[in-house]
């Protein structure tokens, strides 16, 4: 609706409503006024003919002249709206006889019946009743009449409603032609005031209209266009302030755009990771699209005293614009607590493309267009600063926005630079023993397989050596696992210091190193191994207390394919080598003869059908080693592990498992290990998880499946509480089936453990693939982590890396306090290790952690 409608009608509402309540209050006021008077006049006219009408009585009149009276007061009046009647009661009738005189009506009889005056309102009129009491003088002439009676009535009528309709009809016409003129008046006034109010809201339509983006905030004045107003000069003074204040935090749509975008560059993907220098290249292209942009730089702490400076181009420069960028940004991060820099690396990064003319800039482009921020101390990824060169000094919007946009990238550039090296490092320890530095076991079983097929299909021989330290145990014991962890890298490196390029070693796990030798005759492998030997032997590492300490090692030694046609028998049989070195006094080389290979198959052989008699004989038991929750310092869940029941003794795994897979009987070991324990667990009512592991080919061999779940349902132990481990002894080719057989296992309640985690590229495909809900932490790193920073960075890693999934980490091989309570202060959930508890036959004992 518009103003001038609204008080227009606003205004007729309010003069209809007032004339009609100003009419109906004084017709009533006028009609109380005269009805007052009416009634007064009444009274005193009534009093009048009752005076005039008893003097007269007085004289003694006649008939006649009562009559007279009469018709004189009726005459007197005639012609007016007053009305004047006087009626002979019964009294005055039965001495004097009936007079002609109207009826008696209800007031008449009520007058005559009480003796008081009657009043009558009704409309347009009034009509008085006055009673003619009789009294002691009335009684000389009325000799019927007792004091007190009511001899007569004199009724006054008066009609006064066509003098109330004149009066209305008069207000009418003045009153309607005064508001006539009112309203003219104000509708006048009304135009006048909605002309201005309009011109002014056409005046800030218009300048409103002119503003397309930030810019034109500047020109807008709204102060021009009021109209005049008192009461509107507040509301354009505020919406004066409101335009001033948008052009402090108005943000141009365009630079919006720019740093959505951006920060949707900010999700941190594999590509990413994989390649940070393309990433920061990627995000100086999307910053040049909004503001010219030529150079983005970031700073890292390599350590203590080395710094990188990386330096990202737009376009290449020429070697003046590129020096002296060097130097102001050199001059810059040394300026704050980087001042005593000792050494800084710079790495210059060029667009690929050169099709644009060379940067050239201007040292004052340089100094007033570069926006840095430094920070006091490393940031994630060890990043202390960063930043651009971007021509936004015009505008105090983008200077703002690439002040947001450096403090992001502080953080995403060194995240992104961090998870590329802890990416790169997991990956270089997925292969490695973080000890030595040496390949790890899972690696060197890939690589010797891979080198047994290369070998068929070429058909060349080649070497393999099991290399096992002499009485190392008496070095950790009386010197302690640091020297003993010293002595094994000094170990690792005297060996590689024999070795040829291509030669494959590998630490096979505690002392055990193992070495192919790739086209390599016995006799050539015999003299490897005797120069290793002498290595080992001529090796000294310090003590302590001024004491040098040196050792010695059996090696055993087999050739493909002389001695196995695949890479199992081959390992066994170098095994058996070495064990027969060692039975020969150590510190010797176990090199095979024809007698040697007879009889180490026959070993070999009698080993396997010792192993499949046991699994026939059900000679298989199961051992339960303990498994502490780190928070709560008390035993929540056990690991299942297998021992063989051999002339009154218990052989671990680690002697006879090879032996179970090469005979095909490894499954069938595994089901009535898991029988075994789950009914150990139901006897015993232990509540807490139980862990269980499963070879991935297990799970993939035809009912295995039916077998394992109609087996746990036997036991009645629930399923929740059972977690079966995937191991990496034994994998599946098809990550998809496995992903298919896992997903059933957990349909059923089953839970799942990754063991050994770290110790392979598979891991990590697991923990990317499948649903799992527990990882175990590889042991050479949790051993070490108070030595070794890297084995301490590594675990600190997977154990975020596992939080972020929601998983649970256990960390094996917990020997030591002093490891758990590291462990602790890094947030690992559980641990596992012979400090917290050795593997035992009955689950009922007490399993309890002892308080330390």
């Amino acid at each position: 609706m518009r103003i001038r409608t609204f008080i227009l009608a606003t205004s007729a509402a309010v003069a209809i409503g007032f004339f009609g309540a100003s009419y109906w209050l004084l017709g009533n006021i006028l009609e109380n006024t005269v009805r007052d008077s009416a009634r007064q006049s009444s009274n005193s006219l009534a009093q009048v003919t009752f005076t005039s009408m008893y003097q007269l009585m007085s004289t003694g009149w006649q008939r006649k002249q009562a009559e007279a009276f009469v018709h004189a007061v009726a005459s007197s009046v005639q012609g007016t709206p007053t009305t004047v009647q006087i009626y002979r009661g019964p009294v005055v009738e039965t001495d004097y006889g009936r007079i002609d005189q109207p009826p008696f009506d209800d007031g008449i009889r009520k007058v005559f019946a009480q003796g008081q005056a009657v009043t009558e309102a009704p409309v347009g009129g009034m009509r008085y009743l006055m009673p003619l009491v009789a009294n002691t003088e009335c009684q000389r002439c009325h000799f019927s009449a007792k004091q007190g009676d009511v001899l007569g009535a004199i009724e006054v009528k008066q009609d006064f409603a066509p003098l109330l309709a004149q009066s209305r009809r008069q207000f009418l016409l003045w009153f309607g032609g005064l508001t006539a003129l009112l309203m003219l008046f104000a509708t006048i006034a009304v135009w006048r005031v909605s002309r201005r109010i309009e011109a002014a809201v056409d005046g800030v339509s218009q300048a409103v209209s002119k503003v397309n983006g930030v810019a034109d905030l500047q020109d807008l004045e709204l102060a021009p266009y009021a109209p005049g107003f008192i009461e509107f000069e507040p509301l354009f003074a505020n919406l004066g302030q409101l335009v001033r204040k948008l052009r402090d935090i108005a943000v141009d749509k365009g630079v919006l755009r720019f740093e959505i975008g951006l920060l949707e560059k900010f999700v941190i993907t594999s590509e990413v990771v994989r390649d940070w220098g393309e990433y920061v290249a990627r995000l100086l292209a999307e910053i040049n699209q909004v503001m010219p942009t030529h150079m983005l730089f970031s700073v890292f702490q390599v350590d203590d005293e080395v710094f990188d400076l990386e330096i990202f181009w737009s376009r290449t420069p020429t070697d003046e614009t590129r020096q002296m960028v060097e130097r102001h940004v050199r001059s810059v991060i040394q300026a704050g607590y980087l001042s005593e820099l000792s050494e800084v690396t710079l790495h210059h990064h060029f667009p690929s493309s050169s099709e644009h003319e060379p940067l050239v800039l201007e040292e004052r482009e340089v100094v007033l267009h570069t926006k840095t921020l430094i920070v006091d101390h490393p940031k994630i990824g060890g990043i202390v600063g960063i930043g651009v060169n971007a021509n936004a000094a015009g505008d105090e919007t983008l200077r703002l926005v690439m002040d947001s946009v450096l403090s992001t990238m502080l953080n995403v550039i060194g995240s992104v630079k961090a998870i590329h090296k802890y990416t790169r490092d997991m990956e270089y320890y997925a292969t490695r023993d973080p000890l030595t530095d040496l390949y790890n076991r899972r690696v060197f079983w890939e690589l010797f397989e891979y080198e047994v097929a290369r070998a068929r299909r070429h058909n060349y021989r080649f070497a393999l050596l099991v290399i096992d330290l002499d009485n190392f145990k008496l070095v950790n014991d009386n010197y302690g696992h640091s020297v003993g962890d010293r002595y094994l890298q000094g170990i690792a490196h005297a060996v590689r210091s024999t070795l040829r390029p291509g030669d494959i070693f590998a630490r096979y796990g505690g002392d055990e190193f193992v070495l192919v030798l790739p086209e390599t005759e016995l006799n050539a492998a015999e003299g490897v191994a005797r120069r290793i030997m002498e290595s080992i032997t001529a090796l000294r590492i310090d003590g302590g207390d001024g004491m040098q300490i040196g050792g010695s090692a059996s090696i055993g030694l087999a050739v493909y394919p002389l001695h196995a046609g695949n890479a199992k028998d081959l390992f066994l049989f170098a095994d058996n080598m070495m064990y027969k070195a060692k039975a020969s006094g150590k510190n010797q080389v176990g090199v095979p003869t024809e007698e040697d290979v007879a009889e180490v198959f026959r070993d070999m052989t009698a080993t396997t059908m010792q192993v499949v008699s046991a699994v026939n004989e059900g000679r298989i038991v199961p051992f339960f080693q303990p498994i502490m929750a780190l928070a709560e310092n008390r035993i929540v869940a056990c690991e299942v592990l297998s021992r063989l029941s051999l002339d009154g003794q218990h052989i671990e795994a680690g002697r006879f498992i090879e032996y179970a897979e090469k005979a095909g009987v490894i499954h069938r070991l595994d089901i009535m290990v898991m029988d075994r324990a789950l009914r150990a667990v139901a006897a015993a009512k232990f509540a807490g998880y139980i862990f269980i592991n499963l070879s991935p080919r297990a799970l993939a061999l035809a009912n295995f499946l039916q077998t394992l779940k109609r087996t746990v349902g036997e036991c009645g132990v629930p399923p929740g509480q059972i977690v079966f481990e995937i191991t990496e002894r034994d994998t599946v080719k098809n990550v998809v089936v496995l992903e298919r057989l896992v997903a059933e296992l957990k349909l059923e309640g089953f839970k799942l453990a990754i063991d050994d985690f770290g110790s392979g590229f598979s891991s990590f495909q697991y923990l990317r693939r499948l649903p799992v809900d527990f990882l175990k932490i590889e042991g050479d790193f949790v051993a070490n982590i108070l030595e070794n920073a890297k084995d301490r960075a590594f675990v600190e890693t997977i154990w975020r890396l596992a939080a972020d999934l929601g998983i649970k980490v256990i960390a094996e091989h917990v020997e030591s306090i002093e490891v758990l309570d590291e462990l602790r202060s890094i947030g690992v959930d559980l641990a596992q290790g012979y400090y917290i508890g050795r593997p035992q036959r009955e689950l009922g004992g007490d399993l309890r952690f002892p308080l330390v």
